[in-house]
């Protein structure tokens, strides 16, 4: 046999059928393989199945969802238009009762080889001079949730030495079928989600500064990226009276979509203080106190952060820290960097007993001193070995020579994503960059490229 157009039964055993039945199988399998809609294959294997072994009536019903002896016919061969019953099933038929009734709760194969119907039950709208009737119910964890019935004009006309491999069969195209349909609501799932996830990142997005703000005496630039379409990194400027410029830069616990709400709010908290926040300990403690009070107690999540307000006509930066990690600086004619870790307290919203603000420490500023504000997702970014990025090889390429502040993040950046290569990131990545290029606002500054991605 070389093909399906043949007339060789496929559910002949024999040895001499043997080549037939693998050929017939082979086609059977190549052409199912080709559709990922599970209506579509349902409608190829009707259709071949009904050249291998050919029925006068199909009819498939489903007990799912249903009690008594309810089922709703999904199928039958004869409807001009047919349905899709994964999609539309509350526009399919509900009967209840009968020979139907019967099967579909029977989880066993029967075979009827004289069929006689009462005038009343509701098989005889779809079973109407058929004398054999072969019912196959289809498994799912462990109960027949829908059966396949067909049906033939003459007697005695389904084997029974053919039905185990129509059980077989029937039942595997049924968890193929199911698998598809999963499939399918699954992929339409996460577009949802997807979409959900991009509307949610840009609204994200609108958060965040829009540019870079010049002050003078001061070189910023900036990276920003999230591991997933939203995530909980959050940095914020904060102009102030006197030409300071307060910068903050967030980690909210977690990531995704809540680490995402919760750094919304505290973006929304941080803007709804009426005082400018010129004082990092203050600023912070207010932070903490609302987040605590109103959102993170309950739940388990907090956000670590560093607030820093640079002063050039002073030539100082004073900052707190809440529980992140220490900004890297070179200050005072250090040729190497180190961290800025004196006055680290707890993150945000983990209590609201805080008593007062949060320390600070001031430091004065001289010209080339270097500051680095950024999310542990710098640091702790790992390539395929599982080797961290680490603050050597960040405070090496912070030290590059005779680059400006957007200068030096593009480096950085580029020397990251060499370093982690295919690896994605897990975390997500920010960082502020601050140059101090003089003290007392003489500085004829450029602006500065804004270099955060989204």
């Amino acid at each position: 046999m070389a093909g399906m157009g043949t007339t060789t039964d496929f559910f002949d055993p024999s040895a001499r059928n043997s080549r037939a039945r693998q050929a017939v199988a082979v086609e059977l399998m190549r052409e199912l393989s080709r559709y990922k809609d599970p209506d579509e294959l349902y409608k190829v294997f009707s259709r071949r199945m009904n050249q291998l072994y050919p029925t006068a009536r199909q009819v498939t019903v489903s007990r799912r969802g249903l009690e008594g002896s309810e089922f709703r016919v999904t199928r039958f061969n004869l409807w001009k238009e047919q349905t899709n019953p994964w999609r539309d099933a509350e526009k399919l038929p509900v009967l209840s009762g009968g020979l139907i009734g019967e099967l579909a709760y029977e989880d066993q194969p029967r075979v009827i080889g004289e069929l006689s119907l009462e005038p009343a039950d509701p098989a005889g709208v779809f079973f109407d001079g058929q004398r054999s009737l072969l019912s196959i119910p289809l498994f799912e964890n462990g109960i027949a949730t829908a059966t396949v019935i067909v049906a033939r004009e003459a007697a005695n006309a389904f084997p029974a030495e053919q039905i185990p491999e129509l059980v077989w069969l029937t039942n595997f195209f049924a968890r193929a079928t199911q698998t598809l349909v999963l499939s399918q609501r699954l992929q339409e799932a996460c577009d949802a989600a997807d979409y959900e996830l991009r509307t949610i990142a840009e609204m994200q997005q609108s958060l965040l500064p829009a540019e870079v703000p010049r002050v003078a005496g001061l070189d910023v630039a900036v990276h920003y990226r999230t591991a997933n379409r939203a995530g909980g990194d959050y940095y914020d400027f904060f102009p102030l009276p006197e030409g300071k410029m307060g910068i903050l830069v967030a980690d909210v616990s977690g990531h995704g979509t809540p680490a995402s709400v919760l750094m919304a709010i505290t973006h929304s908290l941080s803007h709804a203080r009426i005082d400018p926040p010129a004082k990092p300990g203050e600023f912070l403690s207010y932070l903490n106190r609302h987040l605590a009070r109103k959102y993170t107690l309950t739940n388990g999540n907090f956000v670590t952060a560093v607030y820093a307000v640079f002063d050039p006509r002073n030539g100082t930066v004073t900052y707190a820290n809440a529980g992140h990690a220490p900004s890297r600086a070179r200050i005072g004619g250090m040729r190497e960097f180190g961290p800025l870790d004196q006055v680290r307290r707890l993150p945000l919203g983990v209590t609201h007993r805080t008593l007062g603000p949060y320390p600070e420490q001031t430091i004065e500023l001289r010209p080339g001193d270097t500051f680095a504000l950024f999310t542990d997702g710098i640091t702790d970014a790992v390539n395929f070995r599982g080797d961290a990025f680490g603050t050597e090889r960040l405070d090496d390429l912070l030290a590059l020579p005779d680059l400006d502040a957007g200068g030096t993040v593009a480096k950085l950046v580029e020397s990251m994503e060499d370093f982690m290569g295919e690896t994605s990131g897990q975390d997500d990545r920010t960082l502020v960059l601050v140059k101090c290029e003089s003290s007392g606002g003489t500085a004829n500054l450029t602006a500065l490229a804004h270099t955060a991605e989204s």
